[in-house]
């Protein structure tokens, strides 16, 4: 097993789709077959965007059920609920003592809220609450409390990351050397994951296909995707094509080209396409749903793993938070 440690949280704010599986999911359990993984729900984080308890509890289940039914690898990777270690509230006031107010003025986030209100001509702060505003610094005590050395994410929250390695940064040069800065990873290019309409599979768009629908549902989904008009008998570009993009993250090298041939050489509709898509979609994540299900009817198994998780999270958490408690406060 690799030496380092690999840090990732996931927000409780829907139910995962097919998007969130090729971009995600899939990689971290990859990951966490040859690495020191820590995976947090984090439910803190969903707060300023939900606000109903039932709805955070519930998309916390699905997402631990859907890592464990995919396969995580529970002995390398500790899987546990952000709240569920006060030490990430603690270092985070701490590190609001340090960090500029500038520096969070930059942020995407809020910039693009700040953005949204100035373009509906209302108050710039509008709707903007501290939670949000103050997200990056509970970022950075997420990333710093469990001595992360790699956080893999998308190339639109590498600044989460770079924001906890400048933060760290100032501590460190005020407290002298107690955090160590963190790498972001960014994942092989898997393109835009295509929903139903073509444009990026997105719950704001409702394109999205439920990672763990049902067969029938799955089926009707797929079904829907847009087409352009071109006739069966006709050749059609499969780097083009939704239904082929989706088919390549769930498909061999060989099942892959074949069907490239297939779309370049004419003779197939979209309807048969369609077909072949929901078959290896339907076929890698029948079992996994299966155990998803089974898992969501039993949410004490779920409890008990968070549980289990949260106590070895709160190890290295109580480590780092003393670790810092000492130097700041003496």
């Amino acid at each position: 097993m690799s030496e380092q440690i690999v840090l990732t949280g996931i927000k409780p704010t829907g139910t995962p789709h097919l998007g969130n599986y090729v971009g995600a999911l899939k990689p971290l359990v990859e990951m966490a077959k040859t690495n020191k993984t820590f995976v947090f729900i984090a439910d803190l984080h969903a707060l300023n965007i939900i606000h109903d308890p039932k709805q955070i509890k519930q998309h916390t289940y699905e997402i631990a059920a859907i890592l464990m039914a995919l396969g995580l690898n529970l002995d390398n990777a500790t899987l546990f609920r952000q709240s569920d270690i006060v030490q990430v509230s603690q270092l985070s006031t701490m590190l609001m003592n340090i960090t500029p107010k500038g520096l969070m003025n930059r942020a995407h986030s809020y910039k693009a809220a700040v953005d949204k209100n100035i373009a509906a001509g209302v108050d710039t702060d509008a709707g903007i609450n501290m939670g949000l505003y103050t997200y990056p610094i509970l970022m950075a005590a997420d990333i710093l409390l469990y001595e992360s050395d790699v956080v893999p994410v998308g190339a639109d929250q590498k600044q989460h990351v770079e924001f906890a390695r400048d933060i760290a940064g100032y501590f460190n040069h005020v407290y002298g050397d107690t955090f160590k800065l963190p790498e972001p990873v960014i994942g092989e290019d898997t393109g835009i994951i295509p929903g139903l309409d073509g444009r990026k599979m997105s719950k704001s768009y409702d394109n999205v296909i439920p990672l763990f629908a049902p067969a029938s549902q799955l089926k009707k989904k797929i079904m829907r995707i847009i087409t352009d008009s071109k006739l069966p008998s006709e050749p059609k570009n499969p780097d083009d094509s939704t239904i082929f993009q989706l088919y390549r993250h769930f498909a061999s090298p060989d099942e892959i080209a074949a069907l490239r041939t297939r779309f370049e050489q004419g003779g197939m509709g979209y309807g048969d396409a369609k077909q072949i898509l929901f078959d290896k979609v339907n076929d890698v994540l029948s079992g996994p749903r299966s155990e998803y299900e089974r898992l969501m009817s039993t949410p004490s198994e779920i409890d008990a793993i968070l549980a289990d998780g949260a106590s070895r999270a709160r190890v290295v958490a109580e480590r780092t938070y003393n670790r810092v408690s000492r130097a700041m406060l003496g």
